[in-house]
């Protein structure tokens, strides 16, 4: 079985994957989206949004990061592409995934699954741009209205060389609604001979079984359940295991804190903050009354008080 680290535009960056890597238990994570229009992107983007391209792309626990790109532009998708293996990246992924509206409306993430023919040519173009030794792999929903072309976008990203695809369990308009249709990633699964991730709705060690069981898969992609709970990879490989209890994770509250710092503008810190600690609430009663404490602070310097204290 493996585990891995999806992203999550605007709160599972960098700095998040730093913290939950050392919580343990992921096998491997794949960036947020890097942009892809009609240009080919100078160096320090990519080390702006995967600065683990510095660190042989691992995380400082020894995580391996693939840096994801995002367009529709399949030879301009090859030139970053090419540009992102050069700086080291642990494989290149494709997004056909996101559902974003402004996203959408610019041809990019799910809206392409309405167009098999060229999500073929963009797995192909970088799949010829980057060496052999790189994994190519990609990302999709079930469809972007409905699940009509669910298997024609699956066989077109592996005919055109990807050697692995995560399948996000819902369409563009299911949005994040559960439930997540698992059984449909079974039908993909048995119509493919490379490996098929399963992802979504994995919020406990039941779901993750659950979806093992339905999908067939042995390999998961999990997002805001590991935000939750960043134990959650670690009870899956070990129900019987000590779970990560509050006292464990309040010092990697003040990691993230001090991480964020050195990337985001004071006055938008504790949003950040704010956003985990909501998701937390899930798993962790202590994480209500820490969310209640700060719902109300903006002042960087009070926040950074507060996670000094002990739990």
């Amino acid at each position: 079985m493996q585990l891995l680290l999806a992203p999550m535009e605007g709160l599972l960056d960098h700095s998040l994957r730093d913290v939950i890597t050392r919580a343990g238990g992921i096998d491997r994570c794949v960036s947020e989206f890097i942009r892809v229009t009609d240009q080919c992107l100078p160096e320090r983007v990519f080390i702006r949004v995967m600065p683990e391209l510095l660190n042989g792309s691992r995380t400082a626990a020894g995580t391996l990061v693939r840096g994801q790109l995002l367009g529709s532009d399949p030879a301009c998708l090859a030139d970053n592409a090419a540009v992102l293996a050069s700086l080291g990246s642990a494989g290149v992924d494709l997004n056909f995934g996101c559902p974003a509206p402004t996203v959408n409306r610019h041809r990019g993430g799910a809206v392409l699954l309405d167009e098999p023919d060229l999500v073929h040519d963009i797995v192909a173009a970088v799949r010829r741009a980057v060496p052999a030794a790189v994994p190519v792999s990609a990302k999709m929903r079930l469809g972007h209205r409905d699940e009509s072309r669910m298997l024609d976008n699956a066989l077109a990203i592996q005919s055109a060389g990807a050697c692995e695809l995560v399948v996000h369990a819902r369409t563009k308009l299911h949005g994040y609604r559960p439930p997540a249709y698992w059984e449909q990633v079974a039908h993909i699964r048995r119509a493919l001979h490379i490996p098929v991730v399963a992802n979504g709705e994995i919020w406990n060690v039941a779901d993750a079984q659950r979806c093992r069981e339905v999908s067939g898969c042995e390999m998961l992609m999990i997002g805001r359940g590991m935000v939750a709970d960043p134990g959650l990879a670690l009870a899956i490989r070990d129900p019987a295991g000590v779970p990560l209890g509050w006292p464990v994770l309040w010092p990697l509250l003040g990691h993230y804190w001090r991480r964020i710092a050195g990337h985001v503008v004071p006055r938008h810190r504790a949003g950040r903050l704010k956003q985990w600690l909501n998701l937390l609430r899930r798993r962790y009663p202590e994480a209500q009354r820490a969310f209640d404490t700060v719902r109300t602070q903006d002042d960087p310097a009070w926040v950074d008080r507060w996670l000094s204290q002990p739990a």
